[in-house]
């Protein structure tokens, strides 16, 4: 049985951060077959401003297109971390860049894991693809998403040219995770199988 995702994907404008939701809601509905509802925000400005994406993940028909409950945070800035932590389930799941967001939050329950995604994206040459880094990290924790799904939305996403650079960053993501958890999915609520 698979599970409902609602999650959100924070940072400030300039780190890719619609991006990313985008390529997950594509892998998630094109791919894997699921339903899927997006919704984002952000501000005027083009770059340092603040930006969201907010994303349902289900097996079944979402009959409400905004979150009711937070499941899965992924935060790439502090500001994001401070403004959205609060709204997290109890058992919810925190992901976060941890060159750029420092925890304060200790509540029991709360699964936190940070990754140094613009470091691991500037290994790749290009400090931009931290937003993919970022999606393979999420990928590989809770398989929201299967990996393939994930592969393929990228290369009908991102702009022509860059497909291998962003998959090579999914996949130092990807991989990030699964040295962290040793190849098993961590879930937001127990008992729930991840999808196939």
């Amino acid at each position: 049985m698979k599970k409902t995702w609602e999650i959100r994907i924070a940072g400030f404008g300039g780190q890719g951060v619609i991006l990313a939701g985008m390529v997950i809601g594509r892998a998630a509905t094109i791919y894997d077959v699921q339903y899927v509802t997006l919704t984002q925000s952000f501000g005027p400005e083009a770059r340092g401003s603040a930006a969201s994406v907010q994303l349902i993940v289900s097996p079944e028909p979402v009959l409400y297109p905004y979150l009711t409950r937070l499941d899965l945070l992924v935060a790439m800035s502090q500001e994001a971390y401070t403004r959205f932590v609060r709204d997290l389930e109890p058992k919810g799941i925190l992901l976060f860049e941890e060159d750029l967001v420092r925890l304060d939050d200790s509540r029991p329950g709360l699964k936190a894991y940070g990754i140094p995604a613009t470091r691991l994206a500037e290994a790749l040459g290009r400090k931009l693809v931290l937003n993919m880094v970022m999606v393979g990290f999420m990928v590989g924790l809770t398989n929201v998403v299967s990996s393939q799904a994930v592969r393929q939305s990228i290369g009908v996403s991102v702009p022509a040219g860059t497909e291998a650079l962003n998959t090579a960053a999914f996949d130092k993501g990807l991989e990030y995770a699964l040295a962290l958890t040793g190849g098993a999915p961590i879930l937001a609520a127990e008992g729930v199988v991840p999808p196939a």
